[in-house]
């Protein structure tokens, strides 16, 4: 399992967008619709193959027939860093190894991008929604190969919950990412050019 991106949600594209580039200093590009989620986003290229996306209700989609990712049906206030993701490369012999609740696999396009996620039922990951959510990606291309280098390196993951020993334990180590007790929470800090920024 590797770190694959970080998700930065808001009540609206235009929030998570602006709250992402006023706190790395650099502008984001433009992604794409998830029409099985009623979603879209945008875009920032990290180095060491790494992503980082903003994203919201697409108020032009139609409601889909399914719980929203990320849980951003119930996603309200100011926009925050809201989860991370994780790539696996077997996502069913993965989801078999963590508890229940973190989801069932689902089939997923954008453009030339196929992949897999997997979504709980209710939207909604263990540990308050901190749980990485597990991607597979499909073929050779990955969002981070497509996008313009933004001169940004993530330089850790801050996962906070009460919990987060248990949490650890069940992930074990992940290049990049430590663990602390704490309310439930995330944290990245980040090399820019504008020097070390953090997001939260």
């Amino acid at each position: 399992m590797l770190l694959d991106h970080l998700a930065v949600a808001g009540e609206t594209l235009e929030e998570a967008s602006a709250h992402l580039e006023q706190a790395l200093g650099v502008p984001l590009q433009d992604g794409g619709k998830h029409e099985k989620f009623g979603t879209y986003n945008r875009l920032l290229g990290l180095r060491d193959g790494l992503y980082l996306e903003a994203i919201a209700i697409d108020p032009s989609a139609p409601n889909p027939d399914r719980t929203r990712w990320f849980d951003l049906d119930r996603f309200k206030g100011a926009p925050r860093l809201s989860n991370w993701i994780c790539r696996v490369s077997d996502i069913e012999a993965a989801l078999t190894v963590f508890p229940d609740g973190v989801g069932n696999p689902i089939d997923l396009a954008r453009g030339a991008l196929r992949w897999q996620m997997a979504v709980p039922p209710n939207g909604r990951l263990p540990f308050d929604n901190l749980f990485p959510a597990l991607i597979q990606w499909h073929g050779d291309l990955h969002p981070a190969t497509m996008l313009q280098d933004s001169g940004c390196r993530l330089q850790r993951l801050v996962v906070y919950h009460p919990d987060a020993l248990d949490l650890a334990r069940l992930l074990g180590a992940l290049n990049g990412v430590v663990f602390d007790t704490g309310p439930a929470a995330l944290r990245a800090e980040f090399e820019t050019p504008h020097g070390v920024r953090v997001l939260e």
